[in-house]
Order: C-alpha cells, then sequence, then structure tokens
C-alpha cells in the first residue's frame, strides 16, 4: 500500500473511533446527539467533518448547563385518602413509611431508672399456696427500681399480607442497694420473653381510631428455686386506638394451665385478672399513663408521669397500688412511688 493511500485508512479508522466513543457517551447522557455525530460521520471532506464534529461536542456542552437552570421538581404529595404517620403508627411501624426493617432494636414497653423507690409494706415472706412460707427476711421500705424493654421485628409482610411478627424482652428488677443488712442484694428480677404478631387496622370505636391488633405469646418468670420460684404463661390479644396525643392499649389474656406438682403459683389469675387497660396522654414533650387491672376486687392501678428535665433527659415518677407489682409479690398488696429518669417511654 503506497503512502497516499495510506494516511486516508489511518483518518477514517481514526474518524470512526471517535463517532463510535461520542455515541457511547451521548447514550449515557453527556454527549452529543446520535442524528448529529451520524451526519458527521457521513462527511468525507476532513475539514468539514471535524467542524462538524467540533460543532456537535459544543451543543452538547451546553446541555448541561441548560439543565442546571431547570426548576426542581416539586415533592412528593401524600396520595389522596392517606394519613401521616401518627405516635402508635411510628412505634409499631403500620405504615409503609414507617417502616424500619427486620432486626433492629427498637422501644417496646417503658424503659427507666428510679433509685428511690418507697414502699409502705414490703413482703418479707413471700408465700403462695403451693409454696411454703419462706424464711422472714428485714427488708428496707426504700430500695431501686429499673426496667428495660425492647422489641425487633423478626418477619415483616407475612405471606404477602401486611402481619408482621415482632420479638419483645422486657426485664424488671427491684435492688435492695440501701440495705447493707443483707448485703445489698437484688430483691427480685422478672423476665419476660413475648413473641406476637400484629396486624395493622383502621376502623372508628367509640371516637377513637383502632390501630392495630396483636396476637401474642408471653411467658414471665423470676428465675428463682423454691419456694420463690413464681411464673405463668399467657396468650393475649392487644387491642391499640388512639386520637391526636391519647392512646388506649386493651389487652385480654389466658393463662396455659400447668400441672399442679409445677405450677408454684396457682392462684396468680384471681389476683392478677384477665388482662389490662392502658390508657396514654401526651402533651408536648410530657407524657402521663394510667395501667389498670381488676378481678373480683383485686387488681392494681398504675400511674406514671414524664418530663423534660434538660434537652433529652427525662424525668419519671411511677406510682402503684394494689397487687402484682412484681411476680414475687403477685399476692401481696401495697402502694409505691418511685422517682428517677426515662430512657424510653410508650409512645
Amino acid at each position: 500500500m503506497t503512502k497516499s493511500n495510506r494516511y486516508p485508512s489511518r483518518a477514517l479508522f481514526a474518524c470512526v473511533a471517535l463517532a463510535t466513543c461520542l455515541i457511547a457517551i451521548n447514550r449515557s447522557g453527556l454527549g452529543a446527539d446520535a442524528a448529529d455525530l451520524s451526519r458527521c460521520a457521513s462527511i468525507k471532506h476532513d475539514a468539514e467533518r471535524l467542524q462538524c464534529y467540533d460543532s456537535a461536542g459544543r451543543k452538547s456542552d451546553a446541555e448541561p448547563i441548560e439543565r442546571l437552570h431547570e426548576p426542581a421538581a416539586a415533592p412528593l404529595k401524600p396520595a389522596s385518602g392517606t394519613h401521616p404517620p401518627t405516635a402508635l403508627s411510628v412505634r409499631w411501624e403500620l405504615e409503609p413509611e414507617t417502616k424500619q426493617g427486620l432486626w433492629a432494636l427498637r422501644p417496646h414497653q417503658p424503659t427507666f431508672f428510679l433509685p428511690v423507690r418507697y414502699s409502705n409494706s414490703t413482703n418479707d415472706s413471700p408465700q403462695s399456696p403451693s409454696q411454703p412460707v419462706s424464711a422472714s427476711v428485714p427488708l428496707d421500705n426504700t430500695e431501686a427500681e429499673f426496667q428495660f424493654s425492647l422489641k425487633l421485628k423478626a418477619g415483616e409482610n407475612l405471606f404477602g399480607s401486611d402481619v408482621d411478627v415482632w420479638l419483645g424482652y422486657t426485664q424488671q428488677s427491684q435492688w435492695q442497694v440501701y440495705n447493707g443488712e443483707i448485703s445489698r442484694p437484688f430483691r427480685e428480677t422478672d423476665y419476660q420473653p413475648e413473641v406476637f404478631f400484629s396486624l395493622p387496622t383502621r376502623y372508628d370505636f367509640l371516637g377513637l381510631t383502632g390501630r392495630f391488633i396483636n396476637l401474642g405469646l408471653v411467658h414471665q418468670s423470676n428465675g428463682r428455686a423454691e419456694p420463690l420460684s413464681r411464673s405463668w404463661n399467657r396468650i393475649y390479644a392487644q387491642f391499640g386506638f388512639e386520637r391526636n396525643g391519647f392512646a388506649l392499649l386493651v389487652r385480654p389474656w389466658y393463662r396455659l394451665q400447668e400441672e399442679a406438682s409445677a405450677d408454684n403459683n396457682p392462684d396468680i389469675v384471681h389476683y392478677m385478672g384477665h388482662g389490662d387497660v392502658t390508657a396514654i396522654y401526651q402533651r408536648g414533650r410530657q407524657q402521663f399513663s394510667l395501667l389498670a387491672r381488676y378481678n373480683n376486687g383485686y387488681g392494681a392501678l398504675q400511674g406514671t408521669w414524664s418530663f423534660p428535665i434538660q434537652e433529652r433527659l427525662m424525668g419519671y415518677v411511677k406510682v402503684f397500688n394494689g397487687y402484682g407489682e412484681t411476680l414475687i409479690d403477685y399476692n401481696w398488696n401495697q402502694t409505691t412511688i418511685g422517682v428517677g429518669i426515662l430512657l424510653m417511654d410508650w409512645l
């Protein structure tokens, strides 16, 4: 091949390669229009062909600048008929926009620490119908109490439905921290694991909106040896209602029976009843709750108040009257008041 026709071949190859690169860039949104490049490639004269490519490049360079000045897209608006997330929606992830995925820890029941809790009547000799009277222990009326409670979602939108499955754990401890006479022991620690299925709902009931139904299985025990061992298992249904800053949790339950020889507290339902009701009211950063149980003259009433102290530091007051503040005290009537700090509340 002679020198005169070797250079045109190289020029043609370079032009084709350049056109191919520019077309690829254009398809990614960064280059010139494909029609312009095709037109340039068809020009036979080198000077005119290069001028065509140069013009096409200047045109493509201007397009991104013009796009920068386009007005931003308007924010998406909720579809007609939808409702903004509420306190229960966020806590129980009832709406698609409140979902946080699986295996992340979330608050469950309140988590708090009360360095001072006073009881008007200490249970120095716990007993039950199936357990003999234990040795009397001189308890202080004032002790510390703390509770932590967490849950996590183990399954979401089961079988193509809106049903989620949760695992929960709550632990409550009473600590005779000021009682040096008996070496400051933990007087009682109750462990409560549970598993439950949650179904979002939306219906009107007595001026409230029904937001969810939970169906669960819960075990509660104090992990102690006889004669101080206490435990029971329950299945329950919990109905959640709300309106504005008010929420109502209604939870009936059924105790799963045990063999008489293994039942350390056969009369626990007599004192603890067949369910509880919790009312919660939020006003600004303050929150009030009232929990009630009742069964044939027995039961309990518990009120709490949380309030801001400084930034995220929250104060907490808890007042209890009746039976079953702890498992060891399920058949013991007392009134207690505790003051401390709150880490996580109901809502």
